[in-house]
């Protein structure tokens, strides 16, 4: 039986005609997508717009040095983007699983720590400075003051426990079972021979757990986030000291990106006086400018990481 459209007597060709009409549209849409999505897909690589975005995982990104040094990279064609992580144990995972390209918030025994824990290779690619672990007290003006069977908060984090516990035996607060090492813990403290007990808290909470305590050893940047006075700190470690070197603290990259040029550079920028000069006066004065060789830092890195493995 013939079709409805034969029926009526239509005519063949507009259906032939019909047919290109769609062909021809449709090329047109084809060229029209194609032109579309090269434009989107040009748009979005950084390299063909002459610049080069650089994610960087940190925990002070509301510092003013980060302007600084953002406004001097932006310069130079990189776009710096300062991703905040609330405490120490986000930015390696992060940078491990490339959710960003470089951080910038450890010293090289917390990254050794972090190596040995999760057979991972992240590495030092540039050293920033070193800054003092420093004794707070809202209860006393001296370590003097602080009583026998007081007690001390510490961060609870391995390598700046240790050195908070260093912080304290230096201090005459404690005393650490042959004398310590980077990698004390509480249970190495003499109870015996130590003026006060030790309280392992989050790091970020050393703060918060000041009005409970005698004191408490904060890392610099809890402290100065907490407006906490430098200078009215009980006690501290030395910065200058040669002893200082496991808490250098470095710009870390995944081992395959070491030699990125783009990362090199960012570590060249820095150093930059402007920036350098903003960073110390955001520290409030306490953070010591380091300049180390990369492989001078990757050296550090090893045997610190080979002490930890050996300690576990």
């Amino acid at each position: 039986m013939p079709d409805n459209e034969n029926t009526l007597g239509l005519p063949e060709k507009p259906r032939r005609r019909g047919g290109a009409l769609v062909a021809a549209v449709a090329v047109v849409l084809v060229a029209v997508v194609a032109s579309v999505l090269y434009a989107v897909n040009a748009g979005s690589d950084d390299t063909a717009a002459g610049r080069t975005k650089v994610r960087i995982g940190v925990t002070d990104a509301s510092k003013e040095y980060w302007k600084t040094f953002k406004d001097i990279a932006a310069q130079e064609g990189i776009d710096l983007e300062t991703v905040n992580f609330s405490d120490y144990h986000q930015a390696n995972p992060a940078l491990s699983q490339r959710q960003i390209d470089l951080n910038l918030f450890q010293h090289v025994l917390f990254l050794a720590n972090y190596n040995a824990s999760n057979d991972d290779t992240l590495t030092p690619i540039g050293s920033t400075y070193v800054v003092p672990l420093s004794l707070y007290s809202q209860k006393h003006a001296a370590v003097a003051d602080i009583p026998q069977g007081g007690t001390v908060a510490v961060p609870n984090d391995k390598t700046n426990q240790a050195r908070a516990l260093l912080v304290l035996q230096q201090a005459g607060l404690i005393k650490l079972k042959d004398g310590g090492t980077v990698l004390s813990t509480p249970a190495d403290v003499d109870t015996a021979a130590s003026k006060v007990s030790v309280v392992p808290v989050d790091a970020a909470q050393t703060v918060a757990s000041l009005p409970s305590v005698d004191g408490a050893v904060v890392n610099n940047n809890f402290a100065l986030d907490a407006d906490l006075d430098p200078s009215k700190a009980l006690f501290g470690d030395d910065p200058n000291s040669p002893d200082a070197a496991p808490y250098i603290n470095v710009f870390v990259a995944r081992a395959e990106d070491k030699d990125n040029p783009v990362y090199k550079r960012i570590v060249e920028i820095y150093r930059d006086k402007r920036v350098v000069d903003q960073a110390v006066a955001d520290s409030k004065g306490t953070s010591v400018p380091v300049d180390r060789p990369q492989a001078e830092l990757a050296g550090i890195l090893a045997q610190l990481t080979e002490t930890v493995r050996g300690a576990k």
